[in-house]
């Protein structure tokens, strides 16, 4: 009996601290009802008002004033009026109840006045001058308020403003992601071999690592994304290749092939067709590499960022929950190489 009476003892002011918790849970409902029955002076027209029964709006007020301790209404003939204390908390209340009430309104207001906010952006090079122009276009035609600023960042910089929130998100392509990073790929390319058009290489049926790594390469620096993937391809297959020039970018790389220095690697993100080379297959143990947006993991996005990776990528948030999951297809800097014919 002790013990039994010692449970009752310690599960009672639990209970009871449910029950407060339970009627705050509610209390926004207990304030409306109540400033709408004070606004009325009728609880059937407040109920209606609410479109809730006489009955449920009675218990409203009545486990109000039961919480605080108060009489909130007195009755006087058909119309009740407010006690001293229901005046006090009236016009303590109706304010919180308007403001809650008019909450989508403000939202919306709110979120249009966003509009003349600011939005950064770090990207490479290569996304800067292939992938946002003309999403940048259209972004700035739609919201000409928003402030953007690119910030021209690649590798373990981008990595490293994006963790110290100097950045909305990234826009590009990595070879490392670390676990802090979330990455999700919206565009695919292919990696092509550029060679001159009068090079043996032009004309060859079926190119193969050995004829690249014969040939002369031109490559982005070492630090990279292409270098590097190159690296691990022919290393991967045991095969030493040399580099005989190291360019900025691949449009200055495009020109150096043209001019006949050697045969490029490089992303068909940026070929025209109007350049003055061949444009070859490279061999299927190249992978397909992918550009996408990448932040920091746990990062709120702005409304301006939200609506700018829309522009990138319509249902991006919608697939959002899905690649939080860890979807393989949506976390991938490359995808599997391209099978042969």
């Amino acid at each position: 009996m002790k013990n039994e009476t010692a449970d009752r003892q310690r599960v009672t002011p639990l209970a009871r601290e449910g029950g407060r918790l339970h009627y705050k849970h509610n209390r926004v409902k207990q304030l409306r009802a109540f400033c709408f029955t004070a606004q009325s002076g009728s609880i059937s027209k407040a109920a209606e008002r609410l479109f809730l029964s006489q009955p449920s709006v009675s218990l409203q007020i009545q486990a109000l004033e039961r919480e605080l301790g108060i009489t909130l209404f007195e009755r006087r003939g058909p119309r009740i009026r407010l006690t001293p204390d229901g005046q006090t908390l009236y016009e303590l209340a109706l304010p919180l109840v308007e403001g809650v009430d008019a909450l989508p309104e403000r939202f919306q207001a709110r979120n249009q006045s966003l509009q003349q906010g600011r939005l950064d952006i770090a990207a490479g090079e290569s996304t800067t001058l292939y992938i946002l122009p003309e999403l940048l276009s259209e972004f700035m035609q739609r919201h000409p308020g928003v402030r953007v600023r690119l910030h021209n960042l690649i590798g373990k910089d981008m990595t490293q403003a994006m963790r110290n929130d100097e950045v909305d998100f990234g826009v590009g392509s990595m070879l490392d992601l670390p676990d802090d990073i979330v990455y999700r790929a919206v565009y695919g390319y292919e990696l092509k071999l550029l060679v001159p058009r009068d090079h043996t290489l032009a004309r060859k049926r079926d190119i193969t690592l050995e004829d690249i790594a014969a040939a002369d390469l031109i490559l982005p620096p070492r630090h990279l994304t292409t270098w590097r993937l190159v690296s691990i391809v022919f290393q991967q297959n045991s095969i030493p290749y040399n580099v005989k020039l190291e360019v900025g970018g691949w449009e200055i790389m495009k020109r150096y092939v043209e001019r006949g220095f050697g045969v490029g690697i490089a992303s068909s993100i940026c070929l025209t067709g109007d350049e003055d080379l061949a444009v070859r297959d490279l061999p299927a143990v190249f992978p397909r590499r992918t550009y996408g947006v990448m932040h920091r993991r746990g990062k709120f996005l702005s409304p301006q960022a939200k609506r700018f990776i829309e522009l990138m990528k319509p249902d991006y948030f919608d697939q959002e929950q899905a690649a939080a999951a860890g979807e393989q297809s949506s976390a991938s800097v490359f995808v599997a190489a391209r099978q042969n014919d």
